[in-house]
C-alpha cells in the first residue's frame, strides 16, 4: 500500500504528442486507473503544475503525484530537462520519475538514470501490450511502493 494511506494513487503523465497521451489514459483505464492520471504537454506544464503556477495557479487540487511519467522527446522543455531541474529542486525530487519513451537507445536509458530516474519504460506499438505494462506499472506503484509525503 502507498504510504500516503489518505492520498490516492496519481499519476502525472507528460507527454507532447495527443495520440500517445490518449492511448496511455486508455491503457491506464483499462488497467483499472484512468482516472487516477492527469495529462500535461511538455516539460514546461509539468513544472507548472507541480509549482501552481501559470495555467495551473488556481488548481483547486492541491494532491501532489505518486508518479510521474515522463517522455523524453518534448517540445519546450524536454524530458532530460525537465528531469533535470526535477532533481535539483529540493521538493519536487522527491516524486519518483519513470521515463516513458519510444527510444530505446543506450545513451538515453543510460542519461535518463544518471540524471536521477526511477525506472526507464520504452512505450510499446502494440495496445494491448501497454494495457499490460500499464497494469504492471500501476499495480506496483499504488500497492507496492512508498513515496514520501510532500508538501502542498
Amino acid at each position: 500500500m502507498n504510504s500516503l494511506e489518505n492520498s490516492p494513487f496519481f499519476v502525472l503523465l507528460a507527454d507532447d504528442d495527443e495520440d500517445d497521451r490518449l492511448l496511455a489514459q486508455d491503457a491506464m483505464e483499462a488497467a483499472g486507473f484512468g482516472e487516477q492520471c492527469k495529462t500535461v504537454e511538455d516539460g514546461q506544464q509539468l513544472l507548472q503544475f507541480l509549482r501552481r503556477e501559470g495555467e495551473f495557479a488556481d488548481a483547486s487540487s492541491d494532491v501532489m503525484p505518486s508518479v510521474i511519467l515522463l517522455d523524453l522527446n518534448m517540445p519546450i522543455l524536454d524530458g532530460r530537462d525537465t528531469l533535470k531541474q526535477l532533481k535539483e529542486d529540493a521538493i519536487l525530487r522527491r516524486i519518483p520519475v519513470v521515463i516513458f519513451s519510444t527510444s530505446n537507445s543506450e545513451e538515453d536509458v543510460t542519461q535518463g538514470y544518471d540524471l536521477g530516474a526511477a525506472s526507464y519504460m520504452v512505450k510499446p506499438t502494440n495496445f494491448d501490450t501497454l494495457v499490460e505494462m500499464m497494469k504492471t506499472f500501476g499495480h506496483y506503484w499504488s500497492d507496492h511502493a512508498t513515496v514520501p509525503q510532500l508538501p502542498h
